[in-house]
């Protein structure tokens, strides 16, 4: 499988809904085929990102964040946060994914922690309906 067949695949079944609680989300699942191909492939990936992580639905946000955000930021910081900071700024929904990340890998350097944490702050103090 290589990226173009995880997204195709992702796509197939997005947005659907949420499983039932204690249940596999196949939702889940396919974006964590999309995951593997974050290293090597990132910006197919943050396309993909960039079109799930504004969707309406708060389990498909959460996935993109915490599946896929976190580690395109975790390996490729200095190329995408100026990205995620303008995507931030023209959707809203798209500031409540990154919301939900947490700090990995080269966001936690130095630097980029800070401009992470900024980002964060931004997204929280939001006004709703913005």
């Amino acid at each position: 499988m290589n990226v173009r067949d995880a997204i195709a695949e992702a796509e197939e079944i997005l947005p659907g809904q949420a499983a039932p609680e204690g249940a596999v989300d196949p939702r889940w699942q396919v974006i964590m085929r999309v995951e593997d191909f974050v290293q090597d492939e990132p910006e197919a990936v943050w396309n993909f990102i960039l079109r799930w992580g504004c969707h309406a639905d708060e389990d498909l946000r959460t996935a993109v964040a915490t599946c896929l955000l976190e580690d395109l930021l975790k390996y490729h910081f200095a190329d995408f946060f100026p990205k995620v900071s303008i995507a931030v700024e023209e959707n809203i929904l798209f500031a409540d994914t990154f919301r939900r990340c947490w700090k990995l890998g080269q966001a936690e350097q130095q630097g980029n922690a800070e401009r992470f944490d900024r980002l964060q702050q931004k997204c929280r103090i939001r006004p709703k309906g913005d």
